[in-house]
């Protein structure tokens, strides 16, 4: 990753740019470890490479839920908004 590519455009709506960004980024380390985990036998760094995947596979997780999160509320937003709009019609 290329972290002067990053910025945000601070015009996300039901979900967060950055964030699927970043959900990106992490899924594809998890696949890289994967990987690595796949070809390494040795015992240590097999065992370190496999907390390094829980550990990445967790900051995934919580990035599904904080976008989730985050396209809920547009919907409730929206909801609350069209029935001022219908209610005005």
């Amino acid at each position: 990753m290329n972290e002067g590519n990053v910025k945000c455009a601070h015009a996300c709506r039901n979900t967060c740019a950055m964030l699927s960004e970043a959900l990106r980024e992490e899924s594809e380390m998890v696949r890289f470890y994967e990987k690595v985990g796949i070809e390494c036998d040795y015992p240590d760094v097999h065992d370190m490479v496999r907390e390094l995947i829980e550990s990445r596979s967790r900051s995934v997780l919580m990035i599904n839920q904080k976008l989730n999160e985050l396209r809920a509320r547009a919907e409730i937003m929206d909801g609350v908004i069209s029935s001022y709009d219908s209610g005005c019609a």
